[in-house]
């Protein structure tokens, strides 16, 4: 099974030898709750997203995305950040892809679909923002999520 592994700031780290553009994307329900996904690849609990491909808009791939991921439909909102720390890097075991950070951070409202999971994700919930913090997750998506949480109106980093 591939993996993926993130570095932060660490000499041990692959060199990144990749930049995709991705997005991720904090959707909310009625309740206030956030859309989580526990990710098939190593484990750890994150927000939906994936790389934008070729031929679609921002806001439609973080709509197919959430959707692939979790079965919720979703329609976007706003930005909440743009993540393009070179420190960080993601290293795909499947093929060594070591991919910079460049993620590009979306709001949401779910419209449609229960919450299921994919070949991507183990398990998906919808978390209370008080819960979100006692979840196992990469520090980068903390961040992502601390930044939302703070009410910080638009973080670029």
């Amino acid at each position: 099974m591939s993996r993926r592994i993130d570095f932060y700031d660490d000499p041990d780290g692959p060199v990144p030898n990749s930049l995709v553009p991705s997005v991720n994307v904090i959707v909310r329900n009625e309740a206030g709750d956030i859309l989580m996904i526990r990710r098939s690849d190593n484990g750890n609990w994150a927000l939906p997203g994936g790389a934008i491909d070729l031929g679609e808009s921002l806001p439609q791939a973080g709509v197919r995305e959430t959707y692939e991921e979790t079965g919720i439909t979703c329609t976007i909102t706003g930005l909440s950040g743009i993540y393009t720390d070179p420190r960080h890097v993601i290293l795909y075991t499947s093929n060594g892809e070591a991919r910079q950070e460049f993620s590009i951070v979306l709001t949401a409202l779910a419209i449609a679909g229960e919450p299921r999971p994919s070949d991507e994700s183990s398990e998906v919930r919808w978390l209370s923002p008080k819960a979100i913090t006692s979840y196992e997750m990469d520090n980068s998506m903390r961040l992502r999520l601390a930044h939302y949480l703070q009410g910080k109106a638009l973080h670029i980093g």
